[in-house]
């Protein structure tokens, strides 16, 4: 964001602190999440009708436009019940009759750092509420605290407040793993709504992997003819369109990664000449871990040093790039197993010849990493590219300038790496933001459960387990060990969804209400004014968030019992419990 528009921000504040007296908001008996950066209550707390001609009134926007009209029907329709009564004064003279939206650039377009600021002003003894935001992406995200302001029936709205907003990060997101089950398109559709209600920013889409590749090109269709599940488990160009557009309509960036030189079994039956191990047993009976053939079941890697592997590689890159307008395009580069390429007479040859893996990964780098770009394109990868203890390269490859890199090993430490290096970070941290992690192992015949019933659990079978709580996940600082200047590199984070042990079935309740703690924990933080943790505060709005989430049909889990909602404080516990 720029200076001036933080300085609009602190004159604005100023001014509200010696014009009117306020209240602050701690405490407050109605609640947003994720919780805004400044509420501030004008008069005492109390609220108004909500007129049944109530308008919005909004400049034309290709995408605000029907985000305006959603938010209009929502309010007008859902009559929302909460857990608890806000226990606001109602006032019945003056019933809000519109909501006026400005908007200082309408035509900044959906893209990393554009600015979401906004200020909603819902006045007392007045109808008319105004929403400004610098875009309509900031727009997007005063309706959606608009809303949260609205319940019962007849409808009321909080009143006399002013909200100043903002997020402390820039990159918010959520990725899903769409290859090792597949997910339909109302399933993401669904997905990208309620990020939105939960301001966050990005669907980073896992589109392929080695078990299954579900995207449809028109350049090479045989990928997803013979590499998907079946083709009632595909995602045309349509579908892609059909979720890029949802995505626009609620202010949520669409960034693909199909996943390259690893993880690309599923490339195998298109092109067999191309993938190294493809089709063999992930990790010998007998063999040390350290001579399995991929991390998991499901076996191929690219082959770097076949010319065929770089037609068909340009062709997949550029189409997709074709289908996702975002300008960010993830290229994976994780976990490249010396087991697979070793397997390869190839490269097996080049290795004999005094070759290294991490040379034949540099080629396979050099190769497509300058087409990415030439594609005007930021290149996104994983952090083993550069990080890995036996593969990776050397990271004067990929400068930082033209490079960003996603952490998800090692914690706080990886990340001080990456920033310490002068790369954009996006922190996906496994020991906190995985969340299919807890779960237990998906292999059969697994004789580590051949146990003993006093035998230590350890991490349940689940490589990244315990499970990552909500609280686990609110808790964590991305920043945290870092320099000032490193901190800025951090761009955000994104919770991930590996799916293996997850579907349409359980997606909701998989990524629900886990996902808006980092939410908030991105947009406002954790703590209060006064520096301390907010976990009451937080447990508390997050009860009624989830609720108001399960009422807009997303299955989110519940955090407590209804007993803990309905016994205010009662739940709570002055003791650490772990």
């Amino acid at each position: 964001m720029s200076t001036n528009i933080f300085s609009t921000i602190f004159i604005f504040q100023i001014l509200l602190t010696f014009i009117i007296p306020s209240t602050s908001a701690v405490g407050s008996p109605i609640n947003i999440w994720p919780k805004p950066r400044s509420f501030t209550w004008t008069t005492t707390p109390h609220a108004t009708l909500l007129s049944p001609s109530f308008t919005i009134t909004s400049p034309s926007h290709p995408y605000l436009t029907p985000s305006v009209n959603r938010y209009h029907s929502q309010i007008q329709t859902t009559q929302y019940k909460p857990l608890l009564i806000p226990p606001l004064n109602l006032t019945t003279s003056f019933p809000l009759q519109t909501l006026t939206i400005t908007i200082t650039d309408i035509t900044a377009p959906l893209s990393h750092g554009v600015n979401e600021s906004y200020t909603l002003t819902i006045p007392s003894n007045t109808t008319a509420a105004t929403l400004a935001a610098a875009t309509p992406w900031g727009v997007m995200r005063g309706l959606e605290s608009f809303s949260q302001l609205v319940w019962g029936n007849p409808a009321r709205v909080a009143a006399g407040l002013v909200i100043t907003d903002w997020p402390m990060f820039e990159h918010r997101g959520v990725l899903l793993d769409t290859s090792r089950n597949y997910f339909g398109v109302e399933d993401l559709l669904r997905l990208i709504g309620a990020m939105s209600a939960n301001k966050l920013n990005v669907f980073h889409w896992h589109i392929t992997d080695s078990q299954s590749f579900p995207l449809v090109l028109k350049s090479e269709p045989e990928l997803a003819a013979t590499g998907s599940y079946g083709p009632d488990m595909q995602y045309s160009a349509e579908d892609v369109k059909r979720v890029v557009e949802f995505g626009l309509e609620h202010g949520v960036r669409i960034i693909p990664e199909i996943d390259m030189p690893g993880h690309t079994g599923s490339w195998a039956e298109a092109y067999p000449e191309i993938v190294a191990c493809a089709n063999m047993f992930w990790w010998p009976a007998g063999a040390p871990w350290e001579e399995r053939l991929a991390a998991e079941p499901g076996t191929g890697h690219l082959n770097p040093l076949i010319p065929k592997t770089y037609d068909v590689v340009k062709n997949v890159v550029k189409e997709t790039t074709t289908l996702f307008p975002d300008s960010f395009y993830h290229g994976g580069a994780d976990e490249v197993v010396p087991g697979c390429w070793k397997a390869d007479p190839t490269i097996q040859k080049y290795l004999a010849s005094n070759g290294t893996l991490s040379q034949v990964l540099e080629i396979f780098i050099n190769n497509t990493n300058p087409y990415i770009l030439s594609l005007n394109r930021t290149a996104v990868y994983w952090e083993d590219v550069i990080l890995d203890s036996e593969i990776k390269i050397n990271p004067s490859i990929l400068p930082p300038e033209t490079t960003v890199m996603q952490t998800w090993n090692g914690g706080p430490n990886n990340t001080k790496r990456l920033v310490s290096a002068g790369y954009r970070t996006i922190v996906s941290s496994s020991d906190f933001y995985y969340l299919d992690c807890g779960h237990g192992d998906f292999t059969g015949n697994n004789s580590a459960y051949d146990q003993h019933p006093d035998f230590e659990q350890k991490k349940g079978g689940s490589w990244c387990g315990p499970f990552k709580s909500w609280q686990l996940i609110y808790n964590y600082d991305i920043t945290f060990g870092l320099t000032e200047e490193e901190a800025k590199l951090v761009l955000g984070g994104e919770v991930a969804l590996w799916s293996e042990q997850s579907d349409s079935r359980v997606i909701d309740s998989r990524i629900w209400p886990r996902a808006s703690a980092m939410g908030e924990a991105l947009w406002s933080g954790n703590r209060d004014e006064t520096g301390k943790k907010r976990y009451v505060d937080a447990t508390d709005r997050l009860n009624e968030w989830v609720n108001r989430m399960v009422s807009r049909g997303v299955k989110a889990e519940p955090i407590q019992p209804l007993w803990c909602i309905r016994n205010p404080g009662m739940c709570n516990t002055y003791n650490p419990i772990f």
